[in-house]
């Protein structure tokens, strides 16, 4: 049994190993954005806020098509689809007219989401006593609040700090990705 489970792997790591080209192409791309995004973290923000306004107008155009396509639900529902659809419309495009307006908005939202997190964090780790990794828990929502304030108090300052910290997360896992590939290739052709 232990030879037939032995050849199963093989085969799987000669299949995959096959398409390590593709891991590699990933890599080399992330890494690509990363150095991208190091370089003019600027323009690495109106890009998520011209990705964000976009995401929302099409969001609104498939809601909007959505509530008149559907056959199931009441008038009622096609209604409040069609009245999402219109508004994520609406937001959409304000949003890729006012990048900065976006780009603000989207930094006080995040700074929103991490006090609220860090506290319901901090909160779990006080209340429950017996919780393992209680410590981490509450440094870590210590951690979430602060972080959360600061994106308050200084929103722009945030978010460029945010854009390099994306784009070196970007280049480790660009790296990552091409070592991978790299390694995927090797075990593939010992199998």
């Amino acid at each position: 049994m232990a030879v037939g489970t032995r050849r199963d792997a093989a085969d799987i790591m000669t299949r995959v190993g096959r398409h390590w080209g593709w891991l590699l192409a990933f890599g080399i791309i992330t890494l690509a954005i990363g150095v991208a995004a190091l370089v003019w973290p600027g323009r690495t923000l109106i890009v998520v806020a011209v990705l964000f306004g976009a995401q929302l107008i099409v969001t609104g155009i498939f809601r909007f098509v959505a509530a008149f396509g559907a056959d199931e639900g009441s008038g009622g529902q096609r209604v409040l689809m069609a009245l999402l659809g219109v508004l994520s419309l609406i937001v959409g495009l304000y949003a890729v007219r006012h990048l900065l307006v976006t780009l603000l908005a989207l930094a006080l939202l995040l700074g929103i989401f991490w006090v609220a997190s860090g506290a319901v964090e901090l909160f779990t780790a006080l209340s429950h006593r017996g919780t393992p990794g209680r410590g981490w828990t509450a440094l870590m929502g210590i951690l979430s609040v602060f972080a959360g304030v600061i994106v308050l108090a200084y929103p722009g300052i945030s978010l460029v700090v945010l854009a390099v910290v994306l784009s070196v997360w970007l280049l480790v896992f660009g790296i990552m990705e091409i070592g991978l590939a790299f390694r995927i290739r090797g075990l593939a052709h010992r199998a």
